[in-house]
């Protein structure tokens, strides 16, 4: 006996539709089982995660400043996901994007003028676009599994940060704890509306950048081309599509979205730089680009849900005594869910009962 995946002639478009949200309810339902697994109350739990942090215009500021990057990020690598280039070293260029766009604030922190800010998140974007061209190099002429490459200098991007918040960058007025000088007020990215919470810019940037790579998904060329490549290789080349041209175009794009990010989340939310600067933005972030079916304008709404699950997170650590690590589960069951429906909507399982030859020549059922 063995297990087939046979796919399906039709697609259903309602089932289509409500997958995310049959993902959502199922991870709604394991997560209750978890809780009550731990000795927590469900309900409680899920309205400590889901409820309260909405409940309050600070938290909802919050909840923006969580959003921001992993819209942000989610963007960029749904363009690459379409155009079947897999892209899963955001965290990476998310690093490395911060790292960029920090040189200003502190190597040259004399210097102050209005076009520190500008200018350092043009750098951000220019080093996490760079970093990113490293898999798009590999794929585009050695053939290299993006995949791997794209991952493995995650590792590079936050070992260099820790190598020069320890070093070179450390502040010397910071008693030898592993951080930079605080950033001037010039480099700071300012709030959207100080008087009621601290969410700043970097949420317009992603709302915007959403708006702008649907526009482009939608109404232009550049759009169909990544659609038709990503469908098939061999389409888009009868079109007169280079597929070398993509990879470097999808790449290019989502890691300059990365590292606008993480030179966002620096100037905006921390200040300075740090050895952690993220509690895993890149990577929750596919999980973001997948939940909202790699389309810009639902990557906008998935990310608010999983930014949810951060900011609920640290409110259950505090309400009901449960570990971080809830989080991560959390995150992992939704990711796992998305992907099984979304499965199951293309694919039914088949069971297959194989006819096996026996040893005397008598054939066994």
């Amino acid at each position: 006996m063995r297990i087939e995946l046979e796919k399906r002639p039709q697609v259903s478009k309602l089932f289509g539709f409500i997958s995310p949200l049959l993902a959502l309810v199922l991870t709604l339902v394991a997560g209750s089982i978890m809780f009550a697994l731990l000795g927590k109350d469900p309900v409680g739990a899920l309205n400590a995660f889901f409820v309260e942090p909405l409940l309050e215009v600070w938290s909802l500021h919050e909840l923006a400043i969580k959003a921001a990057p992993l819209i942000l990020i989610a963007v960029g690598l749904s363009v690459c996901y379409r155009s079947n280039n897999w892209n899963i070293g955001a965290e990476g260029q998310f690093t490395i994007g911060a790292i960029a766009g920090s040189i200003l604030p502190i190597v040259f922190y004399d210097w102050h003028s209005p076009l520190v800010l500008p200018l350092m998140l043009l750098m951000g974007a220019i080093g996490g676009a760079l970093f990113a061209a490293i898999p798009a190099l590999l794929k585009a002429h050695f053939n290299t599994n993006e995949i791997l490459t794209s991952l493995m200098l995650v590792y590079i991007a936050q070992l260099f940060l820790d190598w020069l918040i320890r070093g070179a960058w450390r502040d010397p007025k910071g008693f030898n704890f592993p951080v930079s000088r605080d950033f001037a007020p010039e480099a700071v990215l300012p709030a959207i509306w100080e008087e009621s919470g601290r969410a700043h810019w970097a949420f317009i940037f992603a709302i915007l950048a959403a708006i702008l790579v649907w526009f482009m998904m939608r109404y232009t060329l550049k759009g169909f081309e990544v659609v038709v490549l990503g469908q098939s290789e061999r389409a888009g080349r009868f079109a007169g599509f280079s597929s070398r041209r993509m990879i470097w175009f999808s790449f290019l794009l989502s890691g300059a979205l990365a590292g606008l990010a993480g030179i966002s989340e620096v100037s905006g939310s921390i200040g300075h730089l740090q050895p952690a600067i993220s509690p895993g933005y890149g990577f929750t972030a596919i999980i973001v680009a997948f939940l909202g079916r790699l389309n810009p304008l639902g990557i906008t709404a998935s990310g608010l849900v999983l930014a949810l699950t951060y900011l609920g997170g640290e409110a259950a650590q505090l309400s009901i005594g449960v570990s971080d690590k809830v989080t991560r589960v959390f995150q992992g069951l939704l990711l796992f869910f998305v992907l099984s429906c979304d499965t199951l909507i293309f694919y039914r399982i088949r069971i297959v009962w194989s006819r096996v030859q026996t040893v005397t020549g008598k054939v066994a059922q």
